[in-house]
């Protein structure tokens, strides 16, 4: 058994399909299976039930998988330990976020947490469309800025940061120039979406259903922010997207627009449920202070 089969079998669990865990992990469809297919063959369980959809975890299937995220982690944290004594470390703590994080809190906890801690190497690493949450449960962070709605089941998680949410527009577009846009008001709209994150999220984002109960017109997908942006400038279709990314993704042939009437954005800090990193602790406590100072 190896760690990379661990993997393929964490991410076929995270997002139920064979043909999307293989784009995920760069991988042939073919050679997924058959590493599949040997991993089952020398457990001597079926982890997942196949169907017309994808792939279903069994109940063994459930146990193991969570054995794995474990055994993922822990390989995780022993290369970090390595790689922390050989670059002379105090230690080295990864943070996730997704497009813009929690805005400014992101980059400045990170800052702050580095000068209060010279010895530890703060990693940034960034992630598409609720990745950070997999990434956690995986071990490739210790700790990240989560977009809600997501699956916290084993994280621990508090929300420090919320902020509205803006429609993006082609620069020419006839509302662009609005101070602010009812989500009805985009009803005929086409709108970008993916199929990388949870239906869950997907729909909190689109505002699926819509307050008149009427449902989105979907438009193309995408795979990251930048893909959905190029597609909004050349007119193809809108986005929704948290107010901080009209100002880490401006540029002149986009333009953003304050949603007058849809929740906002709640942003968590979260970290896996039970991990003693005295690190992590150390992070949190930083976030913790700054979003209390943003908040008066």
């Amino acid at each position: 058994m190896e760690l990379r089969q661990l993997r393929y079998l964490v991410t076929i669990a995270d997002v139920g399909n064979l043909g999307r865990a293989a784009e995920r992990l760069y991988v042939s469809q073919p050679a997924l299976s058959y590493a599949l297919k040997n991993l089952e063959s020398e457990l001597g369980v079926r982890r997942f039930d196949r169907h017309a959809g994808g792939v279903t975890e069994t109940v063994a299937g459930r146990d193991v998988v969570a054995e794995a995220r474990r055994t993922l982690l822990q390989a995780a944290r022993v290369a970090a330990v390595a790689e922390r004594h050989l670059r002379g470390e105090t230690g080295v703590l990864r943070v996730g976020f997704e497009a813009s994080g929690a805005g400014e809190l992101t980059t400045r906890a990170r800052a702050e947490f580095a000068r209060r801690n010279p010895g530890v190497r703060v990693e940034p690493k960034r992630f598409d469309w609720s990745e950070e949450v997999t990434a956690l449960r995986d071990g490739r962070v210790d700790v990240a800025f989560v977009w809600l709605p997501a699956d916290l089941a084993g994280l621990h998680a508090e929300i420090v940061h919320t902020e509205p949410r803006v429609v993006g527009l082609p620069s020419g577009h006839a509302l662009a120039r609005r101070d602010g846009i009812s989500v009805l008001e985009v009803n005929d709209e086409p709108l970008m979406w993916t199929e990388r994150a949870p239906r869950a999220w997907v729909d909190w984002w689109a505002v699926n259903p819509r307050p008149d109960g009427s449902a989105p017109r979907w438009g193309p997908t995408n795979d990251n922010v930048e893909e959905m942006l190029e597609q909004v400038a050349e007119g193809t279709a809108i986005c929704f997207a948290p107010h901080s990314m009209a100002r880490y993704y401006a540029r002149p042939d986009l333009a953003w627009v304050p949603l007058t009437d849809v929740e906002p954005l709640k942003v968590a800090l979260a970290w896996v449920d039970g991990a003693d990193n005295p690190l992590v602790r150390g992070f949190a406590a930083v976030v913790s202070e700054l979003a209390s100072g943003e908040a008066l």
